[in-house]
Formats: structure tokens, C-alpha cells, sequence
């Protein structure tokens, strides 16, 4: 009993070394990776001919087998592919991988495999001589997946001791054949288990012809690896196709790594790809194989720092030799570290989706990032990065009709001086003169100014989408300064705007702009600060605005002096203000937004007073993701 019991635990502990080994990859291909040991077991390199009913010949192609290959042993395949301007030689001429091969295997870090490496190039006189961008060789790498699927596979499957499931077949190439890999691997699911693209060419297809099922790809994948060299001009293939993989939500690898367009590149990324194959496959560890991420799309132009990591975490770099100590202040401070030629870098946690100011503190003294654009917000100009959400979407630039945001300046009765707005009009305003058009007064956050809603909450993205689908009226957004300053308490600063929307913002737009100036095509909406301009100024004006939205706000629950009026004139007009309201959207990020309690207690007298709402959480918080998405769910209700 005692033996079966330790043959149990031996069998249990190979079977957890070999998952835990699975997952034990390096981040990059360590130095002498690709070169010959003399006193290790090696594959053998033949070559083999099989014929093509697809191309009407003979064709050949190269096979490795495995150090201690068996012929009483069944094994998986790898189908390893070329460039545009390469043959079935190509790999063995620039990469020679039967040594990447035979040393991994040597450090016991390959699953035994089968390699056959075509000729991707599906035509009777498959050279890659004279013009190889012709269209005629061009048409020939897309008939290659006939050529595969019909003659190679089968001749290799009924030649050698293979395995014939999906589950054992892996594709992968470089450049055109990466792009081929793609193609071919993602369209035949039933036969490819594994895909690898190395630096994928532009005759990779656009990710929805790719992948039109991303279900279907998450239950029938082991692993989709996409590796490319950061200075590669060809990046934005690889690019487009993982932003997709992202926000459909499917597993993949994407590598990014230094280098260009050559072989220091593909042969490490068949180090890195060939070592998951035909082994379990941990999804949740995928998004932390790189070594480089990718710019923000907040940075300056041509800044390579700061890159954001599959995962979420974020890569800063700083030249300052000079400096003493430099942090990353992104609410949570990072401190940094300087190499020999003073590049100071630091990488942080896994940051959330949105937008996220920030500052360098160097030497103790915080300042905007030079590498960053600037946004204003924490009250002043900071450094802001756009983390990419799976459900950002809605506020994407799309290949729609795009309306303007124009800048605005006007004359303030209130401040006695000049102020500004920044204004929406949809698309058409400017051609189609004789509409008029509905208004969304929008009130950005404490900290923030009219720029917050035009450039940090992407609102003319929003809506340029949301009328593209038919899904909101086209409207004008008004974003202006709620910022009035110089009082001594909030209730007098509340008086203050509601005295600027009235008497200088509302006049000057509809003197200036061609609009519908009634309730009924009037709404008022604000976050947080703006939340709280909206309940003050809306609230006693339900005459003026059909629709108000009120978004990660509420009246304080310790400042009855405050609030204690709010109420007591609710209380009074709630039959106007029901009858006044075609709605009265709020909002809230969940339990997490900083103003979720106060908000609570306020809807607790609303039900008292029997003031009608509609509330709606969306998660995230008190950030600009929640509020974004506010806008988008307020705006498609509005004037109609």
C-alpha cells in the first residue's frame, strides 16, 4: 500500500512539474541560444518531395525531427512558413532553427515536435526570383492554404508518425508568413491549434475577417502568439490585430521586443513560441510575456516612453543625469532608477482603464512629463496616459461622419470678463443651415475646466458615434468653465454659476448658435463638481431644461446648510419639477465612486418626497471610464 501510495505522489509531482515547468519561459532568447553545442543529442534536416494536386507538380519542402526521433512515437507538427522574398530554405539560411531547436531541446524546454518548413509559395515555378510582388507570386502565398490543407498536411500525416488532431498541428512564419499563419491558422480552426505570427506582413486580413467568431476562437485556440520588432515598420499589422484581441476579450501573446524587420527578431520569436507548444497553456499569464509595450497614444509625437504592457502596467523612461531621485506620481508613487548613462525608468502596478494623470516628482519637485501630452486636471496642467479599454469603443475614433468642437470666447456679465467654451455641433451643422439643433449643457469636474469634457471625456467622439448608429439626435454640446472662483463658501459659488449659465452661456449660444431654445430641447448634465451645478442650477430651473443627468454626485450628507434648502424647495415644487422632467438621469460608479454615499442618501429623500429618477451604475468608480460612459447612456435618451 505504502508503494502505490508513493508511485501516487511521485505521478502527482511530475504532473505539477511538468504544468509549473510549462509556464517557466524566459522573456527573451538568452545569449548563445542560436548557437551549435557539440555535445548534445540533434534533430535531423531532410528534405522531402510530395505532390501538389493544388499547383499540379512536385514540390518540395524541409522536415526536423527531433533529437530521439521514433518511428513507433506519434508526434505534433509545427508548419513553419517564409517571408515574401524567401523559399523553404529561408529559415534554414537566416535563422538555422534546428539549433534554436535541438539547445531548447537540450535544456529540456521543448515538447519532441515535427518541423516542416514549405515553400509557401503555391505556383509551378515557386523561385522567389524576378519580381516577387508581382501579383501573380502574391496570388500564389494565398493558394498556398490549399496547398497545405489538401496536399502537404495529408502527405506528411500519412508519412510520418503525426498526431492528427487540432490540438497537435501548429502554424507559424514570419512576415508574409506570419500573415499566412493568421489567415490560414484563424480560418481553419478545426485543424490548427496553435498560431504564431512573427512580424505578420500586410497580407495578414483585417482582424474582423479574421476573427468574425472571437467565441469560437477562445473554445478551439491553445494559444495565438503575435511577436513583432518595436521599430518594425510593419508594427501596426501586429498592432490592429491585438487591439481587436483585446477588446473581444481573446487569450493571446503580444510581444513586442526590440528591432526591426530581420531574423534577430523571428528567431527569437520562435525561441519564445515554439517552447508553449503542445503543453497546457495558462491564459491568465499571457498579457505578461514582452519585453516592450506599447507608446501611449497620449504621448507626444514620436515619444517611445511611456509604453503600456499587454497587463496594464507601464513602462516610464526619463533622461535626467543630473536628477538626485525621480518618482512617478500617479497617485501611488514609483520610485525610479538610473542606469550608467542617466535614463532613469520604472515600471508600475497594473494601472486601471481611462485616463490617469500624473506627474515626475524630480528632486523632490513635481512637474509634467515632457515625453506626455497635458491635460488639465488635480487643478493645474498635468501629465495624462489613456489606458485602452476592452469596452472603450463607444468613445473610439470610427470612419464616421465627425462633427466640430470649436473654442468659443464671450463675455461674462457675471465675471466682468472675457471667458470661453468649447462647443460641439454635429456633423452637418455647418452645411444643412436651415436646421436648428437640440443643447446638452455639459459640466465637467472639481480640478477640471471646459477642456475636460472635449478632450478628456472624448464627448465628440461619443456622439459623432452614437449618430452615426442612429442612436442619439444630433445635438450642440456646450462645455463651459464652471469654475467661477472669488466666493467664500460652495453655496454662494453654486449662486455664482447658476448666475453665468443664465445670464452669459445660455444668451451668448443661442445668439451664436442655431438652436431649439425651449425646455423640451434643453438638457443640463455634470460630474462630480458639475453633478452638484446641475442639482443646484437644474433643479430650480426645470422650466428651462426638459433633461438633467447627474453623474458621480450628490448633495453632502454632513452639510446641512447646505443641502437642508435643496430639500426644502424639492420638497416643495415636486410636483413641478415630475411634471417638468422628461427625465432625471443619475448616476453613479458603483459602490467604489467616492460620492456613492451621498448620492444614496439623497435618492433615500428623493423616495420621500416622491421626486421621480432614474438611477444607473455603471463600475469604475469616480473616473473618467464611468463618466464617459454616462454621457453615452444620457445622450442617446435625450430629445426624444
Amino acid at each position: 500500500m505504502k508503494n502505490v501510495q508513493c508511485i501516487a505522489c511521485y505521478v502527482l509531482l511530475m504532473v505539477l512539474s511538468i504544468s509549473m515547468h510549462a509556464q517557466e519561459i524566459a522573456m527573451q532568447a538568452p545569449k548563445g541560444f542560436d548557437v551549435e553545442q557539440a555535445d548534445i543529442a540533434k534533430g535531423k534536416l531532410d528534405t522531402i518531395q510530395y505532390n501538389s494536386t493544388t499547383v499540379g507538380n512536385t514540390r518540395d519542402a524541409l522536415i526536423y525531427t527531433p533529437p530521439g526521433f521514433k518511428k513507433g512515437k506519434k508526434y505534433p507538427v509545427l508548419y513553419l512558413l517564409h517571408g515574401i522574398g524567401g523559399d523553404k530554405n529561408e529559415w534554414l539560411n537566416g535563422a538555422n532553427p534546428q539549433v534554436i531547436l535541438d539547445n531548447l531541446y537540450a535544456a529540456g524546454k521543448l515538447q519532441p515536435m515535427l518541423v516542416v518548413m514549405p515553400n509557401g509559395r503555391a505556383m509551378k515555378d515557386d523561385r522567389a526570383v524576378g519580381n516577387i510582388f508581382s501579383a501573380d507570386k502574391i496570388e500564389a502565398f494565398s493558394r498556398f492554404e490549399d496547398d497545405l490543407l489538401k496536399d502537404l498536411i495529408p502527405f506528411i500525416e500519412k508519412n510520418y508518425p503525426v498526431k492528427k488532431d487540432s490540438k497537435s498541428r501548429a502554424i507559424a512564419g514570419l512576415s508574409m508568413g506570419g500573415g499566412q499563419s493568421l489567415n490560414f491558422g484563424l480560418g481553419n480552426l478545426d485543424t490548427f491549434g496553435w498560431v504564431g505570427a512573427f512580424s505578420a506582413a500586410p497580407n495578414t486580413k483585417s482582424p474582423e475577417e479574421l476573427i468574425p467568431n472571437p467565441e469560437k476562437v477562445k473554445g478551439n485556440l491553445e494559444l495565438l502568439f503575435i511577436s513583432c520588432g518595436v521599430d518594425d515598420n510593419l508594427v501596426a499589422i501586429s498592432k490592429r490585430t491585438h487591439d481587436y484581441l483585446f477588446k473581444k476579450g481573446v487569450p493571446h501573446i503580444y510581444y513586442l521586443e526590440p528591432g526591426v524587420h530581420d531574423f534577430k527578431v523571428w528567431k527569437n520569436g520562435l525561441y519564445m513560441f515554439s517552447q508553449f507548444l503542445f503543453k497546457s497553456v495558462d491564459n491568465s499569464s499571457l498579457n505578461k510575456y514582452t519585453i516592450l509595450g506599447t507608446p501611449a497614444s497620449t504621448n507626444v509625437r514620436n515619444a517611445d516612453y511611456p509604453q503600456i504592457l499587454p497587463d496594464h502596467r507601464v513602462k516610464f523612461r526619463l533622461k535626467a543625469p543630473e536628477a538626485k531621485t525621480v518618482q512617478i506620481d500617479l497617485g501611488k508613487k514609483y520610485d525610479m532608477k538610473k542606469d550608467a548613462d542617466g535614463l532613469w525608468s520604472a515600471t508600475t502596478d497594473s494601472i486601471g482603464e481611462g485616463i490617469h494623470y500624473y506627474s515626475l516628482v524630480i528632486d523632490g519637485v513635481a512637474v509634467a512629463d515632457p515625453a506626455s501630452e497635458t491635460f488639465y486636471g488635480m487643478g493645474r496642467m498635468a501629465s495624462g496616459i489613456e489606458i485602452p479599454s476592452r469596452n472603450g469603443d463607444f468613445y473610439g475614433i470610427k470612419d464616421v461622419e465627425h462633427g466640430d468642437t470649436r473654442i468659443k470666447h464671450y463675455f461674462s456679465k457675471v465675471t466682468f470678463g472675457w471667458r470661453s467654451m468649447y462647443v460641439y455641433t454635429p456633423p452637418g451643422y455647418d452645411t444643412d443651415t436651415q436646421n436648428t439643433y437640440p443643447v446638452l449643457y455639459l459640466l465637467h469636474g472639481g480640478g477640471e475646466d471646459q477642456r475636460g469634457w472635449a478632450t478628456q471625456g472624448r464627448a465628440n467622439f461619443i456622439l459623432d458615434n452614437l449618430i452615426a448608429a442612429q442612436k442619439a439626435e444630433p445635438m450642440i454640446i456646450v462645455m463651459m468653465d464652471g469654475n467661477l472662483g472669488g466666493m467664500d463658501s460652495f453655496k454662494s459659488a453654486l449662486g455664482r454659476f447658476e448666475a453665468e449659465l443664465l445670464q452669459s452661456v445660455i444668451p451668448f449660444v443661442e445668439d451664436n448658435f442655431r438652436v431649439k431654445a425651449d425646455a423640451a430641447h434643453r438638457a443640463l448634465a455634470g460630474l462630480s463638481m458639475g453633478g452638484l451645478q446641475t442639482l443646484y442650477a437644474g433643479v430650480r430651473h426645470t422650466a428651462m431644461f426638459g433633461y438633467l443627468g447627474v453623474f458621480s454626485s450628490g448633495w453632502f450628507t454632513n452639510n446641512a446648510e447646505l443641502t437642508a434648502p435643496e430639500y426644502a424647495f424639492m420638497k416643495e415644487n415636486a410636483t413641478q419639477i415630475n411634471e417638468n422632467l422628461k427625465s432625471f438621469w443619475i448616476a453613479m460608479g458603483g459602490e467604489e465612486d467616492i460620492a456613492y454615499h451621498n448620492n444614496k442618501a439623497m435618492l433615500a429623500k428623493y423616495d420621500e418626497m416622491g421626486i421621480k429618477y432614474h438611477y444607473s451604475e455603471y463600475p469604475g468608480g469616480h473616473t473618467w471610464p464611468v463618466w464617459r460612459h454616462n454621457l453615452y447612456s444620457f445622450a442617446a435618451i435625450l430629445f426624444k
